[in-house]
């Protein structure tokens, strides 16, 4: 495998920069004079949810109870979510603490 150039990396980055900040700004100036259709108004609402709901079943299907740890990160791991949102109300916060709270238990423990 060959490495980059430099002015290969550069124009790597700037490209993909460009396409970063296009796929960001497309949604406003689509709906910058008028309402989001209904199914965009549902994703908005709805994906945070769908989002929790995924990562508990992914994090339990590997659970383990017959040896130690018996499952000790997933649990904390899903009661680290509950409190967490219950604490700060935001589905941000509990997803990304959460997995990360379960990803360090998986590997110390």
């Amino acid at each position: 495998m060959t490495a980059l150039s430099l002015p290969m990396a550069l124009l790597a980055t700037a490209l993909s920069a460009l396409v970063i900040f296009s796929e960001r700004l497309f949604p406003f100036a689509l709906f910058n004079r008028r309402e989001p259709p209904a199914i965009i108004r549902f994703i908005e609402k709805y994906i945070p949810s769908m989002i929790i709901a995924i990562l508990v079943i992914y994090s339990l299907k590997d659970m383990n109870i017959t040896s130690a740890p018996f499952g000790a990160p997933y649990l904390i791991g899903i009661a680290a979510t509950i409190v967490l949102h219950l604490l700060f109300k935001n589905s941000m916060v509990s997803i990304f603490g959460s997995t990360l709270l379960f990803m360090f238990l998986s590997r110390v423990m």
